[in-house]
């Protein structure tokens, strides 16, 4: 079982930085992809990133290219997602996945594990 808990959230302006942190519990971390997704209030919830479990795999969704960096230090069983120049549709509660040696880009898709969220406002 892992636990992943997101931190970093908050309230933001618009064109202002942010990083996400996804922590994961036990000594599995560097076995699993770990995945962004995020929902916005009456939204469906939507990919945002993902890396690979041998951290030589990243895709992003074509709203955030360009402006948000996942990354993941297997040391600390940290994950991040680095998010600049937000704007007013980066608002959403952001959710981080993990999935043993599998990559799985829709929320649709069964994830091994996910945490709780944590929540990203964008003021303009």
């Amino acid at each position: 079982q892992v636990q992943l808990v997101e931190s970093g959230g908050g309230l933001v302006q618009a064109g202002a930085s942010l990083t996400l942190s996804c922590v994961a519990s036990g000594n599995t971390f560097k076995s699993y992809s770990i995945s962004w997704f995020r929902q916005a209030p009456g939204k469906e919830r939507e990919f945002v990133a993902v890396r690979g479990w041998n951290d030589d795999v990243a895709h992003y969704s074509d709203s955030v290219k360009g402006r948000f960096t996942i990354s993941r230090n297997n040391a600390k069983n940290t994950a991040y997602l680095q998010m600049t120049n937000l704007n007013d549709d980066d608002t959403a509660v952001y959710y981080c996945a993990a999935d043993r040696y599998r990559i799985r880009l829709a929320a649709s898709d069964f994830h091994d594990f996910w945490g709780q969220g944590t929540q990203v406002t964008v003021s303009s």
